[in-house]
């Protein structure tokens, strides 16, 4: 998966201030990963310039653009349902038009243009600056398209509009693309080879949310761990660049030490890493910047070297054991997550007894768990049969989110007691007399507002604890305010 899909986040419609000067009406939806979203915000400034406001009222939109996802068929179902209500509102509405993006978009263009007939415009992920032109074809009445990927497309030039914040966290892009062929993802597919974006531009970007008052950024890739910018291009061609590019070639590393020595009173996550991409360097990084979190999400899939095999993940059950090793051994506080997927090909109970063993030895923080859905247009879907009866994927699903559920109270409980810096994001979402907001180690805590606001680092004092949250009280301003 490398993609953390958030649940309550899916079929967010996005919302950015409006432009006096800017008469038509944007309804923009968003499915997917943390990725799909921060393109959504890449669209909507690239379509701010063109005379789009957003709206949340679909019936008044004059485009409507789903942003969507191809990870798993309940995203991709969900999209569908969503279509057919855009056409309903579409046959009241005959000049609303209708448009697809990211990565259901490259895989079902035909299907949604031509077959179905159910949009008037499908743009791909590495296709948003074409956008204008397309919107062009469809106004003459004509279909358009364009999926075609990239070998250096990073939106490193567009300043995204921040939709839906809370002017406390942002997303900031810093690759496209993945070159990890799991035999499960499609992401290579739709989302085309990996290339990294300029360190300058990014920092930039940073700058700005810093000046506009954002207090935390999560750098964001499909495999952040193997950024490389030698200049531009894809990272498989890295081995034909000069020797100077090499030579000022930057890595991951170095561009967190960057963010962690220009934005000292910033705080840094990233996501995601990939197990046979993260690099000790990045590791010592995390153990010497405060700001850089402490927390790696580190998808496994499997505690099966068998299955990873399989999967093509590039990476055995030791190896991983050894990285987390490593890991706990550099950053002793560190939390840790996971992706996992059961029911793969072939699996068997003692593949599954393994990942079950693997998460006990971990001790993960929290995790993204799903049962095996296979996907069309992946090398699973080719070469391998979906053989785990359905019934056994839901038992072996529920045997690992128990285990979770066990693993995660015990890490939450180790706060107990401890006095615990925490970044205000919003109201807790039980009680308005509350703040939540999460601790270095990624970590909620709710705690009584008194009189701190959204966006201050507070040090708070934890008296419980439930599986995912924090509970306890202010005890003061972190050094950080000062």
């Amino acid at each position: 998966m490398g993609k953390t899909i958030e649940e309550n986040k899916q079929g967010t419609s996005l919302v950015l201030e409006q432009k006096e000067s800017n008469k038509k009406k944007l309804f923009i939806e968003s499915y997917g990963c943390a990725m799909n979203f921060s393109d959504s915000e890449i669209v909507a400034s690239i379509l701010n310039e063109q005379g789009y406001n957003t709206t949340q009222n679909l019936e008044e939109a004059d485009l409507v653009l789903v942003n969507t996802c191809s990870i798993r068929d309940k995203a991709e179902q969900t999209i569908r349902k969503r279509l057919e209500k855009y056409n309903a509102v579409k046959k009241i509405n005959p000049s609303m038009k209708v448009g697809v993006l990211g990565c259901m978009a490259e895989r079902l263009k035909s299907q949604f243009l031509e077959e179905e007939k159910i949009v008037d415009m499908v743009v791909g992920p590495d296709a948003y600056k074409d956008i204008p032109n397309l919107l062009k074809e469809v106004e003459e009445g004509r279909d358009a398209i364009n999926v075609i990927l990239s070998k250096d497309e990073t939106y490193g030039d567009i300043s995204p509009v921040r939709l839906n914040s809370n002017g406390v966290n942002a997303f900031v892009s810093i690759t496209r693309g993945c070159d990890n062929m799991c035999t499960f993802c499609v992401v290579p597919f739709t989302r085309g080879r990996e290339r990294s974006r300029e360190p300058q531009s990014i920092l930039q970007e940073i700058n700005d949310l810093w000046s506009k008052g954002f207090k935390e950024v999560c750098l964001l890739g499909q495999n952040v761990d193997s950024y490389l910018w030698y200049g531009g291009g894809l990272k498989k061609d890295y081995e034909k660049a000069s020797a100077m590019e090499k030579a000022t070639a930057v890595d991951f590393a170095q561009l967190l030490e960057m963010c962690a020595i220009q934005f000292p009173k910033m705080r840094f996550r990233f996501s995601t890493s990939n197990p046979q991409d993260m690099h000790e360097e990045v590791l010592h990084v995390i153990a010497k910047y405060y700001n850089v979190c402490n927390y790696i999400h580190l998808p496994v899939q499997s505690g099966s070297t068998r299955i990873l095999t399989a999967m093509n993940r590039q990476h055995t059950r030791e190896e991983y054991i050894a990285l987390i090793d490593k890991i706990k051994m550099i950053i002793p506080n560190c939390s840790i997550s996971q992706d996992m997927i059961t029911g793969f090909p072939t699996e068997t109970e003692e593949d599954h007894q393994d990942t079950l063993s693997l998460m006990k030895y971990v001790k993960y923080d929290f995790g993204y768990m799903f049962a095996y859905s296979e996907r069309p247009g992946t090398l699973a879907a080719r070469k391998l049969e979906d053989d785990v009866p359905e019934e056994l994927k839901k038992r072996r699903l529920q045997e690992i989110v128990d285990l979770q559920q066990e693993l995660s109270l015990e890490r939450t409980k180790r706060f107990v007691g401890q006095t615990v810096e925490i970044l205000i994001e919003k109201e807790s979402k039980k009680s308005s007399a509350h703040w939540s907001g999460r601790n270095s180690e990624n970590t909620v805590a709710v705690f009584p507002k008194e009189n701190y606001k959204v966006g201050d680092f507070v040090l708070v004092k934890i008296n419980d604890c439930t599986t995912a949250t924090l509970i306890g009280e202010a005890v003061g301003y972190s050094e950080v305010m000062n």
